[in-house]
Order: C-alpha cells, then sequence, then structure tokens
C-alpha cells in the first residue's frame, strides 16, 4: 500500500530536475515577497508624508455651494 501512495507522489528525490526547478521558485518567491514589503514600506512612508503635507498646508476656506 505505502508503495502504491508515494508513486503518487511527486517527489523532487526522484527528480533532479524537479528539486533544481522547485529551488528556484522558491527562490523567486521569497524575491517577490521581499520586493512586496519593501514596496509596501515605501508606500507607507509616502501616504505619511502625504496625509502630513495636507495637514500642514493652509486650510482654503469652503465656498457656498
Amino acid at each position: 500500500m505505502a508503495k502504491a501512495l508515494i508513486g503518487h507522489l511527486n517527489s523532487d528525490l526522484r527528480d533532479p530536475r524537479l528539486a533544481v526547478e522547485n529551488a528556484r521558485l522558491r527562490n523567486r518567491v521569497a524575491e517577490l515577497e521581499s520586493l512586496v514589503l519593501r514596496l509596501s514600506e515605501e508606500n507607507d512612508k509616502l501616504m505619511t508624508a502625504r496625509a502630513a503635507e495636507i495637514l500642514t498646508d493652509s486650510p482654503q476656506e469652503m465656498q457656498p455651494a
């Protein structure tokens, strides 16, 4: 039974090409995750700066409708 189950699993151990491809994809995912994190942090900084800029601008008088 165990032998039959193992035959249905895609194992990196049986095919070195799959192991290499899997490692390459894992590295790419890690690169993309770090890029998303960096861009998110940069966006947060820009949003904070913009909010501060809006708050420090002189308030404009509201015109009647």
